[in-house]
Formats: structure tokens, sequence, C-alpha cells
């Protein structure tokens, strides 16, 4: 990070790193992308995956919000922590995170509500290398004309520390809260659908308790907006499952996808 910038870690590896070849294969995901939502989600879960494999389910979350462009301002992001060991969360000190779309600035009147919090943290080493934030933002960046963001990386946390951070920085109708998660790992095709439909079920029931890794990479996190879903009497829609057998990779040992609205 330099002058205040988190810069691109995953370009060229998860997504096109030229603005105008990721500006295209983001304008044709989204394009076949149908809102089926009669309002726009208030909080999401999608995958983070590269765009090849997962593009397409996140596309289909992503595509909701096309006629309220203007509406979000600000995105509260959370990821799990792939390449760092974290307790807690990371907040970044970064003002911008850069994207080859551009730079977009980091709330910090948002950190400055949680940064009491004795599981809440600075961390730009849990930031720098970490692709399951990054990659929703050239999608954030497609689909809102103006907005800030709130990045937190999440390490080992209870679903409680999750909702309790949530809940500070839920706001109103121009907030957007972001669960960054795949769902299983590594398993053959069919075992990982029968996985993923058990995990989406959980999600759809809002069962906080039942998941662990094996469902979700994005366990903690997902746990949490889960919680904080039952106490607002939230609702799930599931508006895509897949997995990378269906989309670019083996059927012997597939990543799952799924993509769920939050009303």
């Amino acid at each position: 990070m330099m002058a205040g910038i988190r810069r691109a870690a995953v370009a060229e590896l998860f997504y096109p790193g030229r603005p105008t070849e990721l500006a295209h294969v983001l304008d044709e995901l989204l394009s076949s992308s149908k809102p089926v939502l009669n309002i726009p989600p208030k909080a999401i879960v999608a995958p983070h995956a590269g765009y090849i494999y997962s593009g397409a389910c996140a596309a289909a979350i992503y595509g909701q919000f096309q006629k309220v462009r203007d509406k979000i301002k600000r995105v509260v992001l959370l990821g799990p922590a792939h390449r760092v060991p974290l307790s807690g969360l990371a907040m970044s000190s970064a003002d911008f995170f850069e994207t080859p779309l551009g730079q977009v600035p980091v709330d910090k009147e948002s950190y400055a509500l949680i940064s009491d919090l004795d599981f809440v943290g600075l961390n730009d080493y849990a930031h720098r290398d970490e692709h399951s934030l990054e990659v929703h933002i050239p999608f954030l960046q497609c689909i809102f004309s103006s907005f800030s963001i709130v990045p937190l990386v999440v390490g080992s946390a209870p679903p409680q520390q999750i909702a309790t951070v949530l809940e500070r920085l839920w706001g109103g109708p121009e907030t957007l809260c972001v669960v960054s998660s795949d769902l299983s790992h590594f398993h053959a095709y069919e075992e990982a659908k029968k996985l993923d439909s058990e995990t989406t079920h959980a999600i759809e029931s809002l069962d906080y308790l039942s998941l662990n890794y094996e469902n979700a990479c994005g366990r903690d996190p997902l746990s949490g907006l889960l919680l904080i879903a039952q106490h607002k009497g939230l609702s799930v829609t599931t508006i895509s499952q897949c997995n990378s057998g269906d989309t670019a990779g083996d059927r012997s040992r597939v990543v799952g996808y799924g993509a769920y609205a939050f009303n």
C-alpha cells in the first residue's frame, strides 16, 4: 500500500487487469442477469472466486441493483481472511481501494463507529493480498454511481461479534451490506451439489448455528449476517447457486457458489 491506496492484488489473476477488458467482462456478466426482486436487498451474500468460475453467480445478485444505482452510497464489505491468520476483524488504513476501474474511497467515519470494539483492529497486512473483498469492488463500481466502502477482513469471530459490527454499520437504505463467501470446496460434483443445497437451506432458514467451514469459507461473516437477519426479521431469497463444474472447472473437484438476497 502506498500513499493511502490499497492497490489491486489479484487483477489478472481473478479478473482482467486492463480496464477496457474488465469493463467488457462485467458488462457481459451483468447484461445476462435479470432482476427478480421487487425491492433491492439490504444485504447480500456473493462468491469471490475468479470471474470465469463464479462471475455469473455474483452478477446474478448484483444485477438486482441495476435500477437503484444512485441510491446506495455506502457498502459494508466483509470477507474471510485466506492468507493471514487473524482473530476478529481487520480494518485498513487505506483511504482508497484501487481496481483497474479506478479508486473507491474508504469510509473512515464508519470505521470510527466500530473502532472501540476490542475484536476490531487495524491490520493492513490482512488486506494487502486478500481477494475476498477485492473481487467484489469492480462489480460495485459498475453498478453504483458514487459510493464508499467499509472493508473488513474477517478472521476467527463468533456470530455475535459480526452481528455487533453489522448492527453499528447497518444504516438506512443508503447502505448495502455484502458478505463474501464461496460454499463447499473440492468435492466431486454430485457431493458438492448435495452439500451446497444443505447450506442454502440453512441460509434460507437463518440457521447460523449449523454452518461450519465445510459449508462456506466465509462461515464467520455469513453466520453473523444470519444472526442479525434473525433479529431484524429479514427473509432470504436464493438468487443463484452453482459450482465450478457448471462454469469452467473439472467436475471431479469443484467449488460451490451461492448468491443470496436479504430483505
